[in-house]
């Protein structure tokens, strides 16, 4: 198997897409520099409410959000500690306001990944 995954679900208010598209770009960048072998993020196309779990559901969307789902490769686990170590001490961090992302952090969720199988 080739390649290590860390992926990310967030939710992002529509009227602040925009926004967050500019600042997912440069975060992208940013990994991509330090080592990321890709870097993926897409918005929620077709992704309906489930009766027991679903992407809506699993970060509490509300009426006025809309589901992005990411995600960057990496040669391995180590190459993805590594590279993620060397992006957050990036200076781009230095001048970005934590406080107000485009994003509600508090219901995002994220996490590595072993490929285990590849067709």
């Amino acid at each position: 198997m080739s390649n290590y995954v860390t992926s990310f679900v967030v939710p992002v208010p529509k009227k602040k897409l925009k926004a967050y598209q500019a600042m997912a770009k440069k975060m992208g960048k940013v990994w991509m520099k330090h080592g990321a072998l890709s870097y993926t993020e897409c918005v929620a196309d077709d992704v309906e409410p489930g009766e027991v779990t679903s992407f809506p559901q699993s970060v509490k969307l509300k009426k006025d959000e809309v589901v992005v789902f990411a995600w960057a490769t990496y040669k391995s686990r180590a190459h993805r500690d590594k590279v993620t170590k060397a992006a957050m001490s990036d200076p781009i961090f230095d001048d970005m306001d934590m406080e107000n992302m485009p994003f509600d952090g508090m219901r995002m969720f994220w996490g590595g990944f072993k490929p285990f199988l590849e067709l």
